[in-house]
């Protein structure tokens, strides 16, 4: 629903509702999948890096009522819908949203200081691609000043010792994840691909690694998110409606 220059977005089958800008970035489902697979418990201090609009803090919140998680956003106007999306779901208690960047964290931002971060960094490397005209659609999809490595030691420096890091981006780079992980000394990776359908390639992954973690890497079965018709898979729905954990 278009509300002005402001588009009206609803998640987890209206359980999470979002105002974003109609024109710029909005969210899809891959920070519903990414908060679905923030195994959060109640109790536990969650950072969602590159908050935008709030998507998948919100979501992990609504699925995770005892849990509280701070949203880190770098651009001032997306800050601001985040906010506004927290009080609009009657959030604003346990879904804080600070301004900043992850090269210069506010001091808010304690290191050593969260159960789990969790992220949806910019998707394309710098220089790789032409920038969108749109300038919130062009830092959501096109690494800036941090790059990979940079989201990824950030995640290292605020996580507590063993506190686990939950990321989803492309399948095709997964070779520079897997470096930037061992760089900063995560380990006990579980890697959950996303293939469109079945028997096509997965272009998105999820992935989760420990800080500090030491068990075998671990290649999960992954997800199917259509069936040959199109329509989303059995899991899917029930994970994109119907708020179910994403369990591998």
């Amino acid at each position: 629903m278009r509300v002005g220059d402001e588009a009206f977005d609803t998640l987890l089958n209206g359980r999470v509702r979002l105002f974003q800008p109609q024109a710029g970035y909005r969210a899809a489902i891959d920070p519903v999948l990414l908060a679905a697979f923030t195994a959060a418990e109640p109790g536990e201090w969650v950072l969602d890096a590159g908050t935008g609009t709030g998507a998948a803090a919100l979501c992990l919140a609504a699925r995770v009522p005892g849990a509280a998680i701070a949203g880190l956003e770098k651009r001032a106007e997306a800050a601001d819908f985040a906010r506004r999306n927290a009080a609009l779901n009657g959030m604003e208690n346990r879904v804080t949203v600070l301004e900043g960047d992850l090269l210069a964290p506010p001091p808010d931002l304690v290191p050593g200081s969260f159960d789990r971060v969790m992220m949806n960094p910019p998707y394309l490397r710098a220089g790789a691609a032409s920038l969108p005209p749109d300038p919130w659609k062009a830092a959501a999809n096109v690494e800036g000043q941090a790059g990979l490595t940079d989201w990824v030691r950030f995640a290292a420096v605020l996580l507590k010792p063993r506190g686990t890091l939950t990321m989803v981006h492309r399948a095709d780079r997964v070779d520079e994840i897997l470096a930037a992980l061992h760089g900063a000394r995560f380990g006990s990776l579980v890697l959950v691909p996303l293939w469109p359908k079945p028997g096509e390639e997965a272009r998105r992954i999820l992935l989760a690694a420990k800080k500090g973690g030491r068990s075998p890497a671990r290649f999960t079965a992954g997800l199917v998110l259509h069936g040959p018709d199109g329509a989303y898979s059995a899991q899917a729905q029930r994970i994109l409606c119907g708020m179910e954990p994403l369990i591998v």
